[in-house]
């Protein structure tokens, strides 16, 4: 499949304004124009994931074209089927937790080379964090001038569709309404008159109709849809995705949409900090618990890390039998509710982990990570023993304990983090700590969000430092580094112990060793 990037850079903290960024004379710009769409909606729930999943799918697999795919706003689970439909990673985009010159900056580098970038906006087109819409879906797409794709939700409304779309065209003129998807159609008749209602008064194409029982099974937990590593048939699901779009969407006429989209700006190029290693510093071991359980990492951060010097060793919670020999550890989020049985049976890694914090490893653990370091699960009448080295329990709610983005202040020196710094994050758990069992240290103050325990967040044990706040490494420069750093300083410390016991053990010069 050809690659549709233009070969001239701009170098900006912006997108490019014809007005403003004419390059001086003699000077070259260079322009991003990779073919984009937005796949967005008027609400969640109304059919974005099932869109933006499908023409990843039949674009990769039966186009064969390279797709890169994005989520918008703070997700694990729709970016995982994104990820495993377009063949490789799914990144994320968010305008709360990265500035604007780091977010275009990611989008820049990331879609380089690829045949298509797919953008699947979060919730309504234009719901932000306020009023104003600030941080939604339309103001993403308009940094990135991708023309949106509106899927729209068919369900007991005919004409009336027509006057929602105009209303997106209308409410912001620079959103480039380029097309609809209409989704969960009746029937033949139902679809007739919503294109004809939708083209007519919007003057805007309806590029396909997917039926209301479309037949692929996409079924749903609390949080959103069931995460990929879970699905039971998730390569056949796909199939079918691909195959749906082929009959019910015009993708060709969507694949000319995505390459009449404006050329972007090139973000100057950035130092996040995250290669400050040293020169001939070798590279520091981080065990990564990433598996059916723990699955809720952004790529950037894994990425970050091996950019900050560490080579990354990943460990399955529930078969790994100890923990390896690695200088930190690092645990994300994910669904240990769901396999309390398991993480409790192997009970030789949780006391590896347990003496390993004991002995000073630098762990960093995010919502799940904090539930697993914690002293037991409890669901229902039963409770399942974990890691042990944070003193409290976990009880899981009916509803969300904490939901929604974070914003909170570091009060204290953490192995990570300086006192002083603020984290943007988000947070999202039906998991709350009850039975504390002695003083707690607590390393965040939280300015927005729930956190842990009254407005406390980033609990502190040694060289643990656990929260239900996620951040992102391209919000935050400073994590990966700092992680990397306490590894290293880990290791050298260990070095020396072990250097140091080995020397007290020598025998002296011409002292019998018998």
């Amino acid at each position: 499949m050809a690659n549709h990037n233009a070969v001239q850079i701009l170098n900006l903290n912006r997108p490019a304004d014809p007005a403003k960024d004419r390059p001086a004379r003699g000077e070259a710009m260079i322009l991003h124009c990779t073919p984009r769409l937005m796949i967005a909606a008027l609400r969640g729930g109304a059919g974005k994931t099932l869109v933006a999943t499908g023409l990843a799918a039949v674009m990769s697999r039966s186009l064969g074209m390279r797709v890169v795919a994005f989520k918008k706003g703070p997700d694990y689970i729709d970016a995982g089927w994104l990820s495993h439909a377009a063949s490789s990673p799914c990144y994320n985009l968010d305008s709360y937790m990265m500035s604007a010159g780091r977010l275009l900056g990611s989008f820049v580098n990331r879609a380089q080379g690829a045949d298509v970038a797919i953008i699947e906006g979060n919730r309504g087109l234009y719901d932000g964090l306020d009023a104003d819409g600030t941080c939604s879906s339309a103001e993403l797409a308009k940094l990135l001038k991708a023309p949106v794709i509106l899927v729209l939700d068919a369900t007991k409304v005919t004409r009336t569709a027509a006057a929602m779309v105009l209303g997106c065209q209308h409410l912001d003129t620079q959103v480039r309404v380029a097309g609809v998807i209409l989704n969960r159609v009746a029937g033949a008749r139902h679809e007739r008159v919503l294109v004809e209602s939708v083209q007519k008064v919007c003057n805007v194409p309806v590029l396909g109709a997917l039926p209301k029982d479309v037949g692929i099974p996409f079924p749903e937990r609390h949080m959103g849809l069931v995460p990929v590593y879970e699905h039971v048939c998730l390569q056949g699901t796909l199939d079918l995705l691909a195959e749906s779009m082929r009959r019910h969407v015009n993708v060709e006429a969507l694949l000319g949409i995505a390459k009449s989209a404006e050329p972007l700006g090139r973000p100057t190029a950035v130092d996040d900090g995250s290669r400050r290693r040293g020169r001939f510093r070798p590279r520091v071991r981080i065990g990564v618990i990433q598996d059916r359980v723990f699955q809720f990492y952004y790529p950037e951060n894994l990425e970050a890390l091996q950019e900050a010097g560490a080579e990354l060793v990943f460990i399955d919670s529930m078969h790994t039998p100890t923990l390896p020999d690695v200088d930190a550890l690092y645990v994300g989020g994910g669904f240990p509710e769901m396999h309390l049985s398991q993480l409790a049976d192997n009970e030789t890694l949780r006391a590896s982990v347990r003496q390993a914090v004991e002995d000073g490893l630098p762990v960093y653990a995010e919502c799940g990570g904090l539930m697993y370091l914690s002293r037991g699960v409890r669901r229902g009448e039963s409770e399942y023993p974990m890691v042990g080295v944070l003193p409290f329990y976990i009880t899981m709610g009916k509803k969300p304990q904490g939901h929604g983005y974070t914003l909170v202040d570091v009060v204290r020196d953490t192995p990570f983090f300086q006192a002083g710094t603020e984290l943007r994050g988000h947070e999202f758990h039906y998991s709350r700590v009850v039975d504390v069992n002695g003083p707690l240290e607590w390393a965040f103050r939280i300015k927005k969000g729930f956190g842990v325990l009254e407005g406390r967040d980033g609990v502190c044990y040694k060289n643990v430092l656990a929260t239900y706040t996620h951040i992102h490494a391209m919000g935050c420069a400073v994590w990966a580094p700092g992680l990397v750093e306490a590894a290293w300083q880990y290791r050298v410390r260990r070095d020396m112990l072990s250097s140091s016991k080995g020397e007290a053990s020598r025998p002296l010069v011409g002292q019998s060793s018998a």
